[in-house]
């Protein structure tokens, strides 16, 4: 491949495909909603005085996000990210939007993602 950017994606892609799922943009972008996801989640275990009312039983859900990551969460991500400029935040953004019919009460919680 004349146009890649290192051997790596060029002439070694087929030997290395199997790291793509922890060295490509999906799986960096797949990864930081576990982290704010982990976070937010630890947050509501210390507890956070304003995180002590969140229901632990909705921890399933947010986990939900990173175990059944899809390409087009990323995607929707990557569009996100096209409007703020700010890749972090989108991730954050992801988070707060499918969560926001699945928790009841969420608005009062949301803003503890990536605090």
């Amino acid at each position: 491949e004349l146009t890649a950017i290192s051997p790596l994606d060029g002439r070694y892609r087929s030997k290395l495909k199997g790291l793509a799922s922890y060295f490509s943009e999906y799986a960096l972008i797949k990864y930081r909603v576990k982290i704010e996801v982990e976070y937010f989640i630890a947050l509501c275990e210390l507890p956070v005085p304003m995180l002590k009312d969140f229901d632990k039983a909705h921890f399933p859900l947010l986990r939900d996000l990173f175990d059944n990551f899809s390409e087009s969460d990323a995607k929707r991500v990557k569009d996100i990210e096209r409007t703020i400029n700010h890749d972090v935040k989108a991730v954050e953004y992801l988070i707060k939007e499918k969560m926001e019919d699945k928790i009841a009460d969420w608005s009062k919680f949301k803003e503890f993602i990536h605090f």
